[in-house]
C-alpha cells in the first residue's frame, strides 16, 4: 500500500490549504444507505447538522462497521468528496444536509469556523474541473450563485439561532417585540430596533488551489472558531485572496492568473475582525481569535 509520502493523491503540497492528514481521510459511504436521509428532511437535517455534536460511543461499545463496497473505495484522498455526489443517500443527515439531481450540501469534515458547509455540484462535466474553469460557463455559474445565496441565508439563520441570545442587537429587538406582544408598549416598525444582520457574518467562495479534486464551494461563518483551525494556512485560506467569492465570477484572464499565484497561504496573519497583524505567529492569533469570538457574539 502506498504511503502518504509517495501517493500523489494524499501527499500535501505547499499550496494546499489543508494538511496531508485531512487529504488522506477516507470518506467512502457505508455499505447500507441511511434510511433517515431524504430530500423532504433537508430542513430538519440542517438544524440537526448545525446543533452541537453528540459524543460518539466508545469503539468497544459499537458493533464492527461493515466494509464499503469495492466500487466505492476509489473515493479517498483527494477524490474523497466524490463519495458524496455519487451516493449522498448513503450518508446520515449529520453529514449530508440535502441533495437533489444538481447539488449535494454537506457539513465540512474539518470545519474551519463554527459553521462550515460545502456545496458540491453533481454535473459530471464540471466536477473535476478547476473552479476558475468550471465557473466560466454562464449558465452553470448562475446556478451556483443562486444555490450559494440560499445557503448563505440558511447559515445566517443558524447563526441567529445559535448565537442570537448573546447578541446585544438581537436582544434589543427581541425585548422590544416581547413588550409589544405583552401589550406594555406599541409596536412601531419605524422605531423598532433593527436587530442584527447575520448575513454579514457569512463568507463563501472557492479556493484558488483546491486541495480536493471535486468541485466544491465553501459557505461558512467568518468567525474562524473551530478546533480544526490549527495552522497558518487554514486561516489564510479564508482570510486572504486565496478564497474567491463566486460573485466575482466570471474572472478576466488577467485576474484569474493573479488569483492563482502562489503565496497567499504564507501572507501575514491578520485578524479578520480588528485588523491586527500577527505576522507568522499563529498561536498568538489563535488565542486572540478566542477573545474576538466572544466580542463578535455580543455585537
Amino acid at each position: 500500500m502506498a504511503t502518504k509520502a509517495n501517493n500523489p493523491d494524499q501527499a500535501n503540497t505547499p499550496q494546499d490549504a489543508v494538511t496531508g492528514e485531512e487529504i488522506s481521510s477516507t470518506t467512502v459511504p457505508p455499505s447500507t444507505p441511511s434510511t433517515s436521509q431524504s430530500n423532504d428532511s433537508a430542513r430538519n437535517a440542517f438544524s440537526e447538522l448545525l446543533s452541537p455534536a453528540k459524543k460518539s460511543p466508545k469503539h468497544h461499545e459499537s458493533p464492527p462497521k461493515p466494509r464499503a463496497p469495492p466500487a466505492l473505495t476509489t473515493f479517498s484522498g483527494r477524490a474523497g468528496l466524490g463519495a458524496y455526489t455519487a451516493a449522498p443517500e448513503s450518508f446520515p443527515t449529520s453529514r449530508v444536509i440535502s441533495y437533489d439531481d444538481e447539488f449535494v450540501t454537506i457539513n465540512d469534515l474539518y470545519p474551519k469556523s463554527s459553521i462550515h458547509l460545502l456545496l458540491l455540484p453533481r454535473r459530471p462535466d464540471k466536477q473535476l474541473l478547476h473552479p476558475f474553469e468550471a465557473l466560466q460557463d454562464p449558465d452553470f455559474l448562475a446556478s451556483i450563485q443562486q444555490e450559494v445565496k440560499k445557503l448563505r441565508l440558511l447559515v445566517a439563520k443558524e447563526l441567529q439561532r445559535r448565537f442570537g441570545k448573546y447578541s446585544t442587537k438581537e436582544q434589543e429587538r427581541e425585548n422590544a417585540m416581547e413588550k409589544a406582544l405583552n401589550g406594555t408598549e406599541e409596536l412601531d416598525e419605524a422605531t423598532l430596533p433593527p436587530g442584527r444582520d447575520w448575513t454579514k457574518d457569512v463568507i463563501s467562495g472557492v479556493h484558488t488551489h483546491p486541495s480536493m479534486s471535486h468541485l466544491h464551494i465553501h459557505v461558512l461563518s467568518r468567525d474562524g472558531h473551530s478546533e480544526c483551525m490549527r495552522h497558518r494556512k487554514h486561516y489564510n485560506s479564508f482570510a486572504t485572496d486565496f478564497l474567491v467569492d463566486v460573485e466575482e465570477f466570471p474572472l478576466t484572464a488577467v485576474d484569474a492568473k493573479r488569483r492563482r499565484k502562489a503565496g497567499f497561504l504564507n501572507d501575514d496573519l491578520v485578524c479578520w475582525r480588528c485588523g491586527r497583524n500577527f505576522g507568522n505567529k499563529f498561536v498568538k492569533l489563535k488565542h486572540h481569535l478566542e477573545g474576538e469570538f466572544e466580542e463578535w457574539k455580543a455585537e
